[in-house]
């Protein structure tokens, strides 16, 4: 099966296809728990007016915590660039369905919120129907 879904152009196979994509949703899950985590330390934001809008701004510019978490996401989308030129956007773009499974994973363990049982069911699913379309 590998064989017969190598790409015609860039010879690539499906497993290193599948790897690329898994990278990419990695990094971007990455990136959003820094970001979390640096938007935590600067607290509550208030953008009622152009002035709190500054000082928002300001927060991120002064925060490495958020810089490195938006530079994450930076190379998350240049290398699902990549991604997208390798193979069938209706192929990868299914398995961004994974990032939801693993900030779900991080939300609980990491930050300690509460997750409740509907949502562990619906990762599931999602987890379930990201096997369906790899396998299709």
């Amino acid at each position: 099966m590998d064989n017969i879904l190598k790409n015609k152009k860039t010879g690539m196979n499906l497993t290193k296809s599948i790897l690329l994509i898994l990278l990419s949703i990695g990094i971007a899950v990455g990136g959003q728990v820094l970001l979390k985590i640096g938007m935590n330390r600067m607290g509550p934001i208030n953008i009622d007016s152009i002035s709190s809008l500054g000082h928002f701004f300001l927060g991120i510019l002064k925060s490495p915590t958020v810089l490195v978490g938006l530079f994450l996401y930076m190379i998350s989308a240049a290398i699902w660039l990549i991604v997208i030129s390798i193979v069938d956007l209706s192929f990868a773009y299914p398995f961004i369905g994974l990032t939801y499974v693993l900030i779900l994973v991080v939300s609980k363990f990491v930050f300690k919120e509460d997750v409740n049982p509907i949502r562990w069911i619906g990762t599931a699913i999602i987890t379930i129907g990201v096997i369906v379309i790899s396998r299709g």
